[in-house]
């Protein structure tokens, strides 16, 4: 693991300095480079962080449950050719309102506690603060009438680059 977190650091140091090699050309370019490329980078970092958080105490509190194969619920997304009977009764004998019953009682409703997963998950400091600084250094850069697009567009992508490759590294 640990040469893994050194391999992320030297990403990131590589790309700083790439980024640092603009300032003394232009302070301008250089700050809507670096404040979006630091924006996505935190975005995407933020949010794979949370994500496996969310994810590990799923699965240590036991809420995780098996799902089938993704081929098998693109073909069969209904489970209408399972080989497991949907009764144990004969055929003939199959009881159409314990069907409807049965598979009322399979289907998840909107409730409160899948609403709080949603919101723990979306709503956690690791990805609010990323997103409080996209705004708040795009905001500035306004403000301030330096904001280039021509810049500030493509350094998002290279954020979020390099942000992918990070948290591979790193999560």
């Amino acid at each position: 693991m640990r040469i893994t977190v050194k391999k992320a650091i030297s990403i990131f140091l590589i790309v700083q300095l790439c980024i640092l090699v603009v300032y003394p050309f232009s302070s301008a370019i250089f700050a809507n480079i670096e404040v979006a490329f630091l924006s996505a980078f935190f975005v995407i970092l933020g949010s794979s962080f949370a994500y496996k958080r969310m994810v590990h105490s799923q699965v240590e509190s036991g809420q995780y449950e098996e799902k089938r194969e993704l081929l098998d619920e693109i073909e069969d997304p209904y489970e209408l050719y399972d080989d497991e009977p949907i009764n144990d009764a004969p055929y003939e004998e199959l009881d159409l309102k314990e069907i409807v019953k049965e598979e009322r009682a399979k289907i998840k409703t909107f409730n409160f506690q899948s609403m709080k997963k949603g919101v723990r998950g979306s709503v956690s400091a690791f990805r609010l603060v990323p997103y409080a600084f996209l705004i708040i250094g795009f905001i500035a850069l306004k403000n301030n009438n330096i904001l280039m697009l021509s810049y500030y567009l493509p350094s998002l992508l290279v954020g979020i680059i390099v942000g992918s490759l990070v948290s591979k590294k790193l999560l």
